[in-house]
């Protein structure tokens, strides 16, 4: 029944992405530009057709995929602070798409997935290799990625403070996380990304349930805890190379989606990941809506509205648990 009434909820942020904007559509006009009725208005259909039905569809995807990468962390870490951002996984991510964006110039638009998955995945083995001693551990995995983070956080500056200005004001504002770019042609490349490690990460849920009650249990059971947390860990890399290069940096996503998902429908993985991913979806749509609603004409950056909702909420988790 929750199940149920969180999609409904996401269902009518998807319909409310189409028809809020500079230029309001009517919802029943919305409705008719999808299903290819006679009679919408040719600006109507061309608003909701090609701008903003790609970009809806884009900010679920990356959602979900930031989503289920937060579900990963804090299952793998055993931490309820983690997500890929915290550990450092995005930084890596940005900062070899600050390299191409700034350094390299123009690119092939499938080359950019590659080269930030490639950032997320170094980021990633760099965070575990630093880590390891004789195995590795949750709260060393988010120390030694908070220290890289700032790391690659410089570095990306450093690359700022160099670049060419108008290449750095581009960059700048992809980084700030925004969905303005977003096009039907960018969409297959996503759901390459992102849907393939997303199904194997659910595939394994049960996995991540022995895991998160502890290496000693695990191990008990037959689990390979340290290939488990690779595994897991170069999903999570795969999901958020896949996220960054689609969309910037879009903060607090993965780490809110997996909270209330698991208020939802409890701690077991088989229903957390998927609903964690649709509540990333909503998440990210509610927040790219008010991005466009709060100063017209102006769209404010998505990870902007993130940051400033998702702030408040760590603070919460932290007071939460402020006698742990």
């Amino acid at each position: 029944m929750r199940i149920a009434g969180l999609a409904l909820i996401v269902s009518l942020a998807f319909v409310a992405a189409l028809v809020v904007g500079d230029h309001p559509v009517p919802p029943q006009e919305v409705l008719s530009a999808l299903f290819g009725a006679d009679g919408v208005p040719t600006p109507s259909r061309v608003i909701v057709n090609e701008l903003r039905l790609p970009r809806a569809v884009m900010a679920l995807l990356v959602g979900a995929a930031l989503a289920v990468a937060g579900a990963i962390a804090q299952a793998v870490m055993r931490n309820p602070l983690a997500d890929p951002g915290i550990v450092g996984i995005n930084a890596g991510a940005a900062l070899a798409a600050m390299v191409v964006v700034v350094q390299v110039g123009s690119l092939p638009e499938t080359a950019l997935p590659w080269l930030t998955f490639g950032g997320a995945l170094s980021m990633a083995a760099l965070i575990h290799a630093l880590a390891w001693r004789q195995g590795t551990t949750g709260t060393r995995i988010i120390l030694v990625g908070i220290g890289l983070s700032a790391l690659a956080g410089a570095g990306a500056s450093a690359i700022s403070v160099f670049g060419e200005p108008a290449a750095v004001q581009r960059a700048m504002v992809w980084l700030a996380g925004s969905l303005q770019g977003s096009r039907w042609e960018r969409v297959p490349h996503l759901l390459l990304w992102a849907v393939p490690p997303a199904l194997l990460v659910w595939a394994a849920a049960r996995e991540f349930d022995l895991i998160a009650l502890g290496d000693e249990v695990a191990l008990a059971r037959g689990q390979s805890v340290n290939l488990a947390r690779a595994t897991a860990i170069l999903a999570c890399a795969l999901l958020s190379g896949a996220a960054v290069a689609a969309a910037g940096l879009v903060a607090f996503v993965g780490l809110a989606a997996p909270h209330i998902a698991r208020a939802l429908v409890g701690p077991r993985h088989a229903r957390l990941i998927p609903t964690s991913a649709l509540v990333g979806a909503g998440l990210l749509l509610c927040a790219d809506i008010t991005a466009r609603a709060a100063a017209p004409p102006l769209q404010l950056p998505v990870g902007l509205v993130t940051a400033l909702l998702g702030a408040p909420f760590f603070a919460y988790l932290l007071w939460k648990r402020r006698n742990d």
